[in-house]
This record gives C-alpha cells, structure tokens and sequence, in this order.
C-alpha cells in the first residue's frame, strides 16, 4: 500500500498534534518535592516526593480535588466545586488548617464558612489522601515510616527518652 502526499502529511501532523497534546498535559510548572511541615514542633517535616507522584497517578486532582481544574473526585463537593475554574493555590493547607479550633481561626468571618463544616484539619486531610492510595499500591503506613518525632514530639507522646520506666520489680501485692 502507497502512501501518497496528502496521507503522509495527515499522519504526520496527527503525531505532532499527538506528542504536543502529550507534552503539554506534563509541562505543568510543580515542584518535584515538597517538604511538609506543618506539625514541625512535634516531628521533622516529611520530604514527599512529588515527581514521583505525578507520574504514579492519572490526573492530579486525585491528590488536589478541584484545585487544578480538572474534574472533582468527591461528589459531595462537586456539588459546588465543577472544577471549570482552576485555582492558583493548590497546597492543601491553604483550605485545610492545621488547627481549626486555634483562637485565629475561631474568629475569621467567612461566609461560605457553613458550606464546610464538615472539612478535615490538615493532618485528616493529609491521612485520608494518602492512606488509602498507600495501602493499595504498598506504600508506607506507619506512623514513623513517614515522620520522625523531634525531641518536643517525643515529650509530649511520652515516647524515647521521654516514655515512662517500667518498674524494677513487680509486686504481688
């Protein structure tokens, strides 16, 4: 079968319009790691490799939500969020805090504020976006498999140094 002009030059702008539409959909500007770091006074930040999660899943909003323009996994915020409109801020403490019942943000004024009352802080945020996937795929699930205690950490669990004696002997009494 013969190719004539016309075809080959179908075909071949079908590849360009291919490896262009490829290369655009992994040319987005992210960071290849990111250093969590949120509950640094109890534990080192985490350092997550997120080049690696890129590539290990299909669409980015199956870790961001709605943030980055793509279609919104959970159907309960899809009843607001379409994910039509991409968002410039795609970290997660930007929506999920650290300490939801700290004093600051008891008594910030948000009107969409009621429309969540039901959001995660940021550490169930993180846990329930991680945890499931990592157990599926084998990825780590242990607490310190991920986060190593700093020497505050360790005071307050009671772990380490910290964590109580047993007693030198038992008594039957």
């Amino acid at each position: 079968m013969a190719i004539n002009g016309k075809q080959l030059i179908t075909w071949m702008g079908a590849i360009l319009l291919s490896c262009f539409l490829a290369v655009s959909c992994y040319a987005m500007d992210y960071p290849d790691e990111v250093e969590i770091d949120s509950l640094a006074n109890l534990y080192e930040g985490v350092v997550f490799d997120h080049a690696m999660h890129v590539e290990a899943t299909e669409d980015c909003s199956d870790c961001h939500h709605h943030t980055t323009g793509t279609q919104v996994a959970n159907e309960y915020c899809a009843k607001c969020h379409d994910g039509a409109q991409e968002m410039d801020i795609v970290s997660c403490q930007e929506c999920h805090s650290a300490n939801p019942l700290s004093p600051e943000n008891l008594h910030i004024p948000r009107d969409d504020y009621n429309y969540h009352l039901d959001k995660p802080n940021l550490k169930a945020a993180y846990h329930l976006n991680c945890m499931g996937c990592h157990q599926q795929v084998g990825g780590p699930t242990g607490c310190e498999d991920c986060h190593a205690k700093t020497d505050d950490g360790e005071r307050f669990y009671y772990s380490g140094k910290y964590a109580p004696e047993e007693p030198a002997h038992k008594s039957g009494h």
